[in-house]
């Protein structure tokens, strides 16, 4: 069988280790799909894996990366054949199966989607799991019914891959935007997306109120805990927020006074268990919706030798926007 570059990740006696390596086709995992994989992508779940800061892996060695993107190699499933291009986020890849950071990635079918037409390989992974969460959010928003004349949308962690593309996605359907972050340097690139107004993510860090003065209509946040808590107290009667991650914490602080006084509602935003059907949509929406210059301006490429010593740097919100993985040499 033949050997293809990959990152694999292993247990060391101080913990784990990462490493560019050799890897046999003969031990990727099982699947009824082969697939050539050009593109990946870094996100804050690689950047955990990568160091270790959180039990991301759980099966040993493991490839990393939550995303790939490439055309179908070899095929027993029904639904696709050779030379088919298809993108594929969580299903447990590069926590459970053998992930994206490799030239080859053997996989279950039922976990692929369709490349819609209009998007490349390259730009499925310009936008990647974080993307499509931000598409997943965003629609969310759209089925609760609110409208940009009911008052702004704020996107926290905005500098990031998920805040990035759910500003750009939010400013094209017209609210005003309000973009929460602690990189005030970005403030000209989080307005070139769409952003109306910068906020300090600091004003929203600290213990939250049970009920706060009423500043928004909906929202994404990529944080949890205070953060999250904070925006559910200010969010206006009958708003919504699409909560889809945890940087700053698991916990969330809050108090039952916006959900029972103004009738609000919090949507939890999965994209790894994500059913086929709402990932086909979330998918063919960014193939119409999302600005294909922002995505640009929003993205960094780097070649897969350089993902181990990118990694720390995601967990310490150093990247900003996108970050590509050509996987190919």
């Amino acid at each position: 069988m033949a050997k293809f570059k990959a990152i694999l990740i292993e247990k060391a006696e101080a913990g784990q280790m990462a490493g560019l390596v050799d890897f046999d086709e003969s031990q990727l995992m099982e699947g009824d799909v082969t697939v050539a994989v050009e593109w990946s992508t870094l996100n804050y779940k690689d950047g955990l894996a990568i160091t270790g800061k959180a039990p991301v892996v759980r099966r040993w060695p493991m490839i990393p990366g939550i995303d790939l993107a490439g055309t179908v190699e070899r095929s027993s499933h029904k639904d696709f054949k050779p030379g088919d291009r298809v993108v594929l986020n969580g299903f447990g890849l590069g926590e459970t199966h053998l992930g994206g950071y490799a030239e080859k990635a053997r996989v279950k079918g039922d976990w692929l989607v369709p490349l819609p037409k209009g998007i490349t390989a390259k730009e499925a992974m310009e936008i990647g799991t974080a993307g499509y969460t931000a598409m997943l959010a965003v629609i969310a928003l759209e089925r609760h019914g609110i409208k940009p004349d009911q008052g702004p949308a704020i996107v926290t962690g905005a500098a990031g891959g998920v805040g990035s593309v759910a500003i750009a996605l939010l400013a094209k359907q017209g609210f005003h935007v309000i973009a929460a972050t602690g990189r005030a340097e970005e403030a000209d690139y989080l307005k070139s997306l769409g952003a109306a107004e910068i906020i300090d993510r600091a004003e929203l860090a600290e213990p939250a109120k049970p009920l706060g003065k009423e500043r928004w209509a909906a929202g994404v946040d990529s944080a949890g805990s205070h953060t999250l808590a904070n925006l559910l107290s200010m969010t206006k009667y009958g708003g919504a927020i699409a909560a889809c991650g945890l940087a700053q914490g698991l916990d969330l602080p809050a108090s039952v006074a916006p959900f029972i006084l103004r009738g609000i509602l919090l949507f939890g935003i999965d994209s790894v268990q994500c059913p086929q059907a709402r990932r086909r949509e979330a998918w063919n929406r960014l193939a119409t919706d999302l600005d294909r210059k922002k995505l640009a301006a929003m993205t960094t490429e780097l070649p897969l030798a350089e993902v181990i010593s990118v990694a720390p740097k995601i967990l310490a919100g150093k990247v900003r926007g996108r970050t590509l993985v050509r996987v190919t040499s």
